[in-house]
């Protein structure tokens, strides 16, 4: 499956072509490092399996009884080339792998507020490793397409789908700054967890507004601080000790910014503060993570003496 044999006439189909070929012929050049991705992420594809069940918090990919020993424990070591894993939790031939994020939280906040995938055009934006892609199977959409533009998720997702072989999901080594190419063409867009890293997030969105077709729905996730007043943070350095972080809005700011960028019917569906429980150390990330952002004095401010995190939920439409 080519994902551009779905997409509509209005799309940019021979510059995204061009864009793509210049992207992956990049991500193929061993002097850049890449094939310490592109090689574990082969190696994976030529263990398919025929079970594969997305429609639980855990993504799982081919039972423990499939294969032997020896087997899993190549799968294992190709699996750790792609760490430190972010997204998660996953179990690969009964392999669990335990990622930062405890990603099934998000996704369980998205679920009531979900549109009709089935049938859908979808796009998910900075998808990682498609831990969401995969959990949007159950609901029969015609094409997930990935936009990631790092090479390591990239790899990861292809290692990871050509085990599972699920229907309708594909990716490409794009960004948001390419989605002019895609005029109207996603009934849905999910933008989770970029929104903040963007610095311009009005120009970001109208991006977002101009590929979904009419009557498109868009759902933004991102990092926030709280409180009512319409306002955004923007940090010296980092905030949380994360670099490339521009405006971290509050709930109302980020859905005045989707009402300026055209999008109407938008709604803020959840806001929750974060917290250790749900991103952190695992065995499949060793790096710092949530607890070492934060003030050990005052868990109500980040290391740089920011109010520290929450995480926001708004969903807006295009007008048909």
């Amino acid at each position: 499956m080519d994902y551009l044999d779905y997409l509509p006439a209005s799309a940019s189909i021979d510059v995204i072509i061009k864009e793509r070929d210049k992207r992956l012929s990049w991500a193929n050049q061993d002097k850049k490092g890449f094939l310490r991705y592109r090689t574990p992420a082969m190696q994976l594809a030529q263990y398919r399996t025929s079970y594969v069940d997305c429609s639980g918090d855990t993504v799982i990919i081919g039972e423990k009884k499939e294969i032997n020993d020896h087997d899993r424990q190549i799968i294992k070591d190709n699996l750790k080339a792609f760490m430190p894993w972010r997204k998660g939790p996953f179990s690969v031939f009964g392999i669990d792998i335990d990622a930062e994020w405890r990603s099934e939280k998000k996704w369980r906040r998205v679920i009531p507020s979900l549109p009709n995938l089935s049938g859908k055009i979808i796009a998910d934006i900075g998808c990682n490793n498609g831990y969401y892609m995969f959990r949007m199977t159950p609901a029969r959409p015609t094409l997930v397409l990935g936009f990631e533009p790092s090479v390591q998720h990239y790899y990861c997702f292809k290692g990871l789908q050509g085990m599972a072989g699920c229907t309708g999901l594909d990716i490409d080594l794009l960004g948001v700054e390419h989605l002019s190419l895609f005029n109207s063409c996603f009934d849905v867009v999910f933008l989770m967890g970029v929104i903040y890293h963007r610095p311009s997030p009005v120009d970001t969105l109208r991006d977002v507004f101009c590929a979904l077709k009419p009557g498109g729905i868009l759902v933004v996730e991102s990092q926030a601080i709280p409180g009512d007043a319409p306002m955004a943070l923007f940090p010296t350095n980092t905030y949380a000790k994360v670099p490339g972080t521009y405006f971290v809005p509050t709930g109302s700011c980020l859905c005045n910014w989707m009402k300026k960028a055209g999008f109407t019917d938008v709604s803020l569906f959840c806001s929750h503060p974060m917290s250790g429980a749900e991103q952190r150390r695992t065995d499949w990330m060793t790096f710092e993570s949530y607890d070492d952002f934060i003030a050990p004095d005052n868990p109500a401010m980040t290391i740089e003496g920011y109010p520290a995190p929450w995480r926001i939920f708004v969903k807006g439409r295009k007008n048909a």
